[in-house]
């Protein structure tokens, strides 16, 4: 009787821990697309000044429509280069942003 009382409680216990333990899985997955969000935004910016002195073509090219098209072209440049494994900030801002929800 004592054994089969012990083995539901256990159950009961997992059963109400896999909730919060699926939160954490979540809530770590959403920090980690957040730190590649960051390294993105960190790496478009790095590489922004290169595309700004290239010379448009003044027949098809120029013009506001380009100005904002190569914006969003170094964006995805920036999220091509993480996904590509990055220069590794990704793993350092998740690491922090960890540390900084567990308040250590």
């Amino acid at each position: 009787m004592y054994g089969e009382s012990a083995i539901s409680q256990a159950g009961m216990n997992l059963a109400y821990r896999q909730p919060n333990v699926a939160a954490k899985n979540a809530r770590a997955g959403e920090t980690w697309e957040a730190a590649k969000d960051f390294e993105a935004v960190f790496i478009s910016s790095m590489i922004q000044p290169m595309f700004e002195s290239l010379e448009t073509d003044g027949m098809f090219g120029g013009g506001q429509g380009e100005k904002v098209f190569r914006s969003m072209m170094v964006q995805e440049y920036g999220r091509k280069m993480v996904d590509a494994g990055g220069i590794g900030l990704a793993d350092k801002v998740y690491e922090a942003m960890l540390q900084a929800q567990e308040g250590k």
